[in-house]
């Protein structure tokens, strides 16, 4: 059995950054905040969070709304929005807010300099963020949100690396004949691989596991 490592790795203005840089220990107040709540709507979140996790229905799940479907993801762009830059406005960080809507879901996009802190190791700080502002929006909707956040780019970098990664793994079950796990990966890194497995000939790719220790197998096609 192979392993295969993965690689480590509307617009508002937000409040001026301050000169003296935000302790994590900042950004790990915000991850507790409403924590009693957020129990409340777990169901709902792991609903949202299912979505993110590709399988043979992604494709249609992504395609592209039209009427008042549009309108109801751009309002939770701007209810994701308006919670984000309030958290900004908390750390004393300085960024531009984008709110979107793309491939079908609702998305936030912050710019800005010294961001990292608000993505940490791996995304590990971002995917606890979004699960916050996807509460924002399901507080005011009553509808679990697909919501995609964000933060310098970092998505945009990362799916670069999982189709490296993705590439990778299906080179060596070509190769060997054999199936390749993946390290652990959150619903987004997994929906990235999937997407370019199934692009892929010759092999495919189901999620094992759950959270944190979902990961991706990659296989031989029958």
């Amino acid at each position: 059995m192979n392993e295969a490592s993965g690689i480590e790795t509307r617009s508002t203005q937000a409040i001026e950054d301050d000169d003296a840089p935000v302790a994590a220990a900042d950004v790990d107040d915000i991850e507790d905040v409403d924590e009693a709540d957020s129990e409340d709507v777990d169901e709902a979140d792991s609903e949202a969070d299912d979505s993110d996790d590709a399988d043979d229905s992604d494709d249609a799940s992504d395609s592209a709304p039209s009427g008042s479907g549009k309108t109801d993801l751009f309002r939770e762009s701007e209810i994701a929005a308006d919670y984000v830059e309030g958290l900004l406005d908390i750390l004393d960080y300085d960024g531009d807010i984008d709110e979107l809507v793309s491939a079908g879901r609702p998305m936030v996009e912050v710019v800005g300099g010294r961001l990292n802190a608000l993505v940490g190791t791996r995304g590990a700080t971002l995917e606890a963020l979004q699960e916050l502002a996807r509460l924002a929006v399901f507080r005011q909707t009553g509808s679990p949100s697909r919501l995609l956040l964000d933060v310098g780019g970092y998505r945009a970098t990362r799916r670069k690396e999982l189709g490296a990664i993705a590439k990778n793994a299906a080179e060596k079950v070509k190769e060997f004949g054999e199936a390749v796990r993946l390290e652990p990966m959150s619903a987004f890194e997994r929906k990235c691989v999937h997407d370019v497995i199934n692009a892929l000939a010759g092999v495919e790719s189901e999620s094992e596991g759950v959270e944190p220790s979902r990961r991706i197998v990659v296989r031989p096609t029958p």
